[in-house]
């Protein structure tokens, strides 16, 4: 199963991208033109895309369950799509969860909230949208196209569950639960309060909900497709989205440049848009390689399976069938914005370890990084990650740091207190 996440500048036209590398992926493989077509799932929080017909359950219309409470329609042969409502999911959660809570909300004497009363927090649509995906990964569709949020918050979307992993972790931690049988003795004692056992288990039961969503975000049949207007706006923007991208080890398999005006045009005007817009291009080809995809302005409104399909066969010109090939092959590419990172050991030179970090894009006065305890706090422009250490180098101390051709270099020095001595 093939899953290409979508996201891009806002205004870029990434809903549509995706609906039209929705439609191209279910069309039948050249190799096999009279097979049926690939089975194809379109995700999406925007309940109008622009495929022009509708996307929820109707009477006539074939559905597929994706999850509890979640439904994808067949638009076209081969092309099911579904939008995520989060709200009734919230609303489902939470009084779920109230309920497990009964008895420590009857003790501190609360007042439960009923569904009516409840309305949809800030973050719900975007917890729904991970476990729609992680729910879609586990079916049987050979691919699944999801048009995420515009780019900073995609990356962050992508990076929230290895993060709040890591919370649960610090704040609860799963060594503290093997003290059960010690809290009748330890609640005797002042100061040291054990959190009940409801805690812990909600605290598990999102650890294994956010370790699933974290292994299908990893996967190597994962790819992002980045969408963009070309100017030198958007050239900025997606140059310190790639550094992001590649600071949380996420493939970038396609940049498309969408609504390219004609090369040659009489009007002025547009001749001079264009002109701008081929100097940009002509810097994401250096920078990007073949990664870059060109979609020519239809110069109508996109939307309808017609224009998607025209935008479809633009995207993969070279496919007489379907392209999930070129998908698989744009995400080995993109796998090498992050493949070296590594330790080098040196200490038969100079005596150090390097951990060689990639971060196309990154300029020196961006990059920050901390050493606490087994980790590396690492902050790029916007963007931050908590890296654990590898095991050799949590012996060490950080004795230095360059950024060198699109990459950090950290040197690490071992500490003669804990390396092993030699005789």
């Amino acid at each position: 199963m093939h899953l290409v996440l979508v996201t891009g500048l806002g205004g870029a036209g990434r809903t549509t991208v995706a609906a039209a590398t929705a439609l191209a992926l279910a069309r039948p493989t050249a190799a096999t033109p009279a097979a049926q077509p690939a089975r194809v799932l379109l995700l999406s929080t925007d309940p109008g895309t622009p495929l022009g017909v509708p996307v929820t359950p109707a009477p006539g219309l074939r559905t597929a369950e994706i999850a509890d409470g979640l439904q994808a329609v067949e638009i076209t042969e081969g092309l099911w799509t579904a939008a995520i409502d989060s709200a009734p999911r919230f609303r489902a959660e939470f009084l779920s969860w109230q309920e497990r809570g009964a008895t420590a909300l009857d003790l501190l004497g609360a007042t439960r909230l009923a569904d009516e009363e409840l309305t949809e927090l800030p973050g719900s649509e975007q917890f729904a949208l991970l476990k729609a995906v992680t729910a879609a990964a586990a079916g049987d569709w050979d691919a699944v196209v999801v048009d995420l949020p515009p780019v900073r918050e995609a990356i962050a979307l992508l990076a929230l569950p290895e993060q709040l992993r890591r919370y649960l972790r610090r704040l609860l931690p799963p060594e503290r639960q093997a003290a059960r049988a010690l809290r009748p003795v330890l609640a005797q004692l002042a100061g040291v309060p054990m959190p009940a056992q409801l805690l812990y288990d909600t605290a598990a039961g999102w650890d294994t909900e956010l370790a699933a969503v974290q292994q299908v975000v990893a996967s190597p049949q994962t790819v992002v497709h980045l969408v963009a207007e070309p100017g030198s706006t958007a050239a900025d923007a997606l140059r310190t989205a790639r550094t992001g991208f590649a600071l949380h080890d996420l493939r970038v398999g396609a940049v498309i440049a969408n609504r390219v005006l004609p090369r040659h045009s009489a009007d002025p005007w547009l001749a001079g848009l264009a002109a701008q817009q081929e100097k940009t291009l002509h810097e994401w080809h250096a920078e990007w390689g073949p990664r870059v995809r060109e979609v020519t302005h239809i110069g109508r409104e996109s939307r309808g399976i017609a224009a998607l399909q025209d935008i479809g066969e633009d995207l993969f010109p070279e496919a007489a069938g379907s392209p999930l090939p070129l998908v698989a092959e744009a995400g080995a590419e993109g796998a090498g914005d992050f493949e070296s990172k590594r330790v080098i050991d040196l200490r038969d030179g100079d005596g150090t370890f390097v951990w060689d970090i990639p971060l196309p894009g990154a300029s020196k006065g961006d990059v920050h990084l901390v050493r606490r305890g087994e980790e590396l706090v690492l902050t790029v422009g916007p963007f931050r990650r908590i890296v654990p250490l590898p095991s050799a180098l949590r012996r060490c101390t950080v004795s230095g740091a360059a950024l060198k051709e699109g990459a950090l270099k950290v040197r690490f020095t071992p500490d003669p207190d804990l390396w092993p001595r030699t005789r």
